[in-house]
């Protein structure tokens, strides 16, 4: 049996996230414990809602040297609330996007949301989970939403090169886009795993794409230390 030794890096990348935590208004710092290896950072812990889980996925996300992040945070059912609650809740959410209320079905089961349906476009199905995710009593969201674009547009390669280019988070020349009928794939290198799903987000949104598949390497330059700014009494 071998033991796993922790690097430098390791420390370092953990300790910047905790930080990262730490200054987020969204998240309780003090509840989530953080670990990291090889540029994959654990997260467990408990928090009080699904959009707080969320967010701390997000702030991890943010530190150079992350290169993934697992998820095991434990969101608590903190108030008494029915699957009956919750899916009135996500119809009354879904209802404030006109383009997802009538192609859009919820089921909830033991506080997690299950979404389904078809829409047109990939931002879509990505919205459905965002308008639900800050329902009081939710544990969790399964988006098996479709998408079926209404047909095959033209020059959709030269778009998203173009959509990449013009991101201010992606370095465009470090990616290859390949499009075959509906599919993208995404190949290359980044530096962070921000810039991956920014990747990822501008060629989700190009018309005609039902399906993108990011095969981005995350390839972290040596993470650096920020120190913090004293605060002025």
């Amino acid at each position: 049996m071998t033991t796993a030794s922790v690097t430098g890096t390791d420390i370092r990348v953990r300790g910047a996230v905790i930080r990262q935590l730490d200054w987020d208004p969204e998240v309780d710092a003090g509840a989530i414990g953080v670990s990291a290896g090889d540029g994959v950072v654990t997260l467990t812990g408990f928090v009080d809602s699904y959009a707080e889980k969320l967010a701390a996925e997000r702030v991890a996300k943010l530190v150079r040297g992350v290169r993934g992040v697992a998820n095991d945070i434990t969101v608590r059912q903190m108030v008494d609330r029915t699957d009956a609650d919750i899916a009135h809740d996500a119809i009354v959410c879904l209802k404030t996007r006109p383009d997802l209320a009538d192609v859009v079905q919820v089921a909830v089961h033991r506080g997690h949301i299950t979404l389904t349906g078809t829409v047109e476009w990939l931002l879509q199905k990505e919205a459905a989970t965002h308008a639900v995710r800050h329902i009081r009593g939710l544990l969790g969201v399964f988006n098996h939403i479709t998408v079926k674009p209404r047909a095959a547009q033209r020059d959709v390669q030269r778009r998203i090169v173009a959509a990449l280019h013009h991101s201010a988070d992606v370095d465009a020349r470090q990616i290859k886009v390949t499009v075959r009928d509906d599919a993208v794939t995404l190949t290359g290198t980044v530096g962070t795993w921000m810039q991956r799903e920014a990747a990822e987000r501008a060629a989700g949104n190009a018309p005609g794409i039902a399906r993108v598949d990011n095969e981005i390497v995350v390839e972290p330059a040596e993470p650096h230390e920020v120190e913090p700014i004293d605060e002025m009494c």
